[in-house]
């Protein structure tokens, strides 16, 4: 059914969707951005469904932003990376106000839009060994489009003190900047999971979905305004020569590292 995520609906009605490029440390795609933005859809009409697990396959949750995909926009039309910028941030948007709670599984690399998948689930279960990190700025680019989300969840002070500088920081401190909300080991993230799992399913799911729709309301989902001028930042990033040097000297190295 779907080429980047899995997704499925165990006999208790708990939702796992997976994101599946590992070759790829599951990098966000054009192709994945969509596929993700249609299962939200889907995940919205499953009535009997009660909770949805959002984890990746392979050594990481998420290493942020396909680079492929970030070059392709750098030789695009203004229209189609405006277009692009906006399927990426209407995705967010998307998983942020999904009608059931997303509980995140995190491990590996967590960067950029990875940490930005992080910020739009409910709670967020991270494996010990998880790094942490909004890397864009290493090559001329920003955290644009995840911004209203990651400084919501994280609050503008903690949020700065990693925003802009690409430093790698470790699960602990994940949790002191609200990132993650609960540490585990490999052994034990079955255990850690389910303890987050288990008490939505003595819950009755409209009452579920009701108390989220009002917690997103009192605290403020962004504005129209605000998922605009993100996705106007990111467009003009990637018009930037910063980020066209910096994404042409990331493909360099790669290609002397063959």
């Amino acid at each position: 059914m779907f080429e980047t995520i899995n997704f499925k609906i165990d006999k208790r009605d708990v939702g796992v969707l997976e994101l599946n490029r590992p070759e790829k440390h599951n990098a966000l795609s054009s192709t994945m951005i969509s596929e993700l933005a249609e299962v939200t859809k889907f995940i919205n009409n499953e009535k009997t469904l009660r909770v949805v697990v959002l984890k990746g396959n392979g050594p990481s949750f998420c290493a942020g932003a396909d680079l492929e995909w970030m070059q392709e926009q750098m030789g695009a039309s203004a229209n189609q990376r405006g277009l692009e910028a906006k399927k990426l941030a209407n995705m967010l948007g998307g998983l942020n106000s999904l009608l059931k709670p997303l509980i995140g599984l995190v491990h590996g690399n967590v960067f950029g839009g990875g940490v930005g998948l992080a910020s739009v689930c409910d709670v967020v279960v991270a494996l010990d060994d998880s790094k942490f990190g909004f890397t864009e700025t290493r090559l001329g680019l920003i955290p644009a489009t995840i911004g209203p989300y990651v400084i919501r969840r994280m609050t503008e002070a903690k949020a700065r003190t990693v925003f802009m500088s690409s430093r790698i920081f470790g699960a602990n401190e994940a949790k002191d900047l609200n990132i993650v909300h609960r540490i585990t080991s490999g052994e034990l993230k079955e255990k850690s999971l389910e303890m987050e799992v288990i008490p939505y399913l003595g819950c009755v799911s409209g009452a579920v979905e009701k108390a989220k729709e009002l917690a997103l309301c009192l605290s403020g989902v962004p504005s129209k305004d605000e998922i605009d001028y993100s996705v106007s930042m990111l467009v003009r990033q990637w018009e930037s020569e910063e980020a066209k040097k910096g994404i042409k000297s990331f493909f360099d190295k790669k290609l002397l590292r063959r």
